[in-house]
């Protein structure tokens, strides 16, 4: 199987994080990094603030009850406590996991108002947060499969 494929299927490519200090700061990590040790896919997304086509994702409809993890540095991000079917074509949660698991900032790309949101450790794009979610909080956190992974 492709790493893309593997990265597809929640199959994670973090191997890389193994040989990093603890205390590194994944914000500083150059970009040369994170292009040979990601997958094609996941580096257009994460690192480049691309979209993966909806649908296609392996937790779109991945409902296993645990904790998403950011693909790139392993930072826990999202509960499967909170996550819902929006049928957006993408895994959708209502809140992150904490308040400073992910950061938020405007994006004006493609025309659009729409607001970006980022992991908090190492600053990759997740995908945009909407006010359209259910309650408790009316939030919808529209994620990026490949940008996500739960341990086994």
């Amino acid at each position: 199987m492709s790493n893309d494929n593997k990265a597809r299927h929640g199959e994670s490519n973090i191997e890389h994080l193994r040989n990093l200090p603890e205390n590194t700061n994944f914000k500083e990590i150059p970009d040369s990094f994170w292009q040979k040790h990601l997958t094609p896919l996941q580096y257009q997304v994460c690192r480049k603030a691309g979209t993966e086509r909806p649908f296609t994702g392996y937790y779109n409809t991945h409902y296993k009850d645990g904790i998403f993890y950011c693909s790139v540095c392993g930072q826990p991000l999202f509960s499967s406590k909170t996550k819902f079917n929006s049928g957006s074509g993408w895994p959708s949660f209502y809140e992150p996991i904490s308040p400073d698991a992910v950061t938020l900032h405007e994006d004006h790309s493609y025309g659009m108002f729409r607001i970006e949101v980022r992991c908090s450790r190492c600053d990759s794009h997740l995908g945009h947060v909407f006010n359209d979610g259910p309650p408790p909080t009316g939030k919808r956190y529209c994620i990026n499969s490949v940008c996500l992974f739960q341990k086994e």
